[in-house]
């Protein structure tokens, strides 16, 4: 990942025993240097574009396709909002079976995870019970039709006895496969920077990733720490 070359390095005093002297040094990237959009431009959607990930593509391969180089895979993560790769990126459709298959048990993968509602309307179109809502095995309801209105639209008239759907007109299972897959779908579309705004951004990270003067400055690119075995 490209990511690791833009962090400046910081060296700190040397915690190996096989060090040459007192004032042996280890170099190694600054990982408290954090990149991240600017603040101002979270919101912007205008500076990002709609992408969906299709089966099996890692963040360089969308890198490849968008930008032009695998090597800005980390733009793709970071202008996502992905700060997880393994927990927010989609899974393929062979890695989302396995997941599923080892975190349920195989004999366990179709059975029910937790029920929800079917859409009801009246016979006039009016909603009674929206779609999607999490309701248990059991849930029913009942309503009543109107039957008469007089000249200017007024309810005259409501049916005297309730509607009552059975269990399989209002209720759906959604098993335990079909639940992650969910999941692993709404992890497919996310949002990343348009190319034409990536040098700005690049300009942008490369700026933030450059040392300031300070007690520790040693060059734009690397800091070092105090040594406490030199005195």
């Amino acid at each position: 990942m490209g990511y690791f070359r833009e962090l400046p390095n910081i060296e700190y005093q040397s915690p190996f025993p096989t060090r040459i002297s007192n004032s042996s040094y280890v170099t190694a990237k600054n990982l408290f240097r954090r990149m991240k959009i600017r603040d101002d431009l979270q919101n912007v959607f205008t500076i990002f574009n709609k992408y969906q990930i299709e089966d099996g593509l890692r963040p360089d391969n969308v890198a490849e396709e968008v930008y032009g180089k695998s090597n800005l895979d980390w733009v793709v993560i970071l202008s996502s909002g992905i700060t997880n790769i393994r927990d927010q990126w989609p899974l393929s459709s062979r890695d989302l079976y396995k997941f599923v298959e080892n975190k349920y048990g195989l004999k366990e993968i179709n059975e029910i995870h937790h029920y929800e509602t079917k859409e009801i309307k009246d016979r006039e179109g009016k909603l009674i019970l929206p779609s999607g809502l999490v309701v248990d095995a059991d849930f029913s309801i009942s309503y009543r039709e109107v039957v008469g209105y007089d000249s200017v639209n007024n309810v005259t008239d409501i049916s005297t006895n309730p509607i009552i759907p059975s269990s399989s007109d209002i209720i759906t299972g959604i098993s335990n496969y079909e639940y992650e897959t969910r999941i692993n779908d709404e992890k497919s579309s996310i949002y990343i920077l348009k190319r034409s705004f990536l040098q700005q951004f690049l300009t942008d990270i490369r700026n933030e990733m450059t040392y300031k003067r300070s007690s520790q400055y040693v060059n734009d690119n690397l800091i070092r720490t105090e040594n406490t075995r030199v005195k």
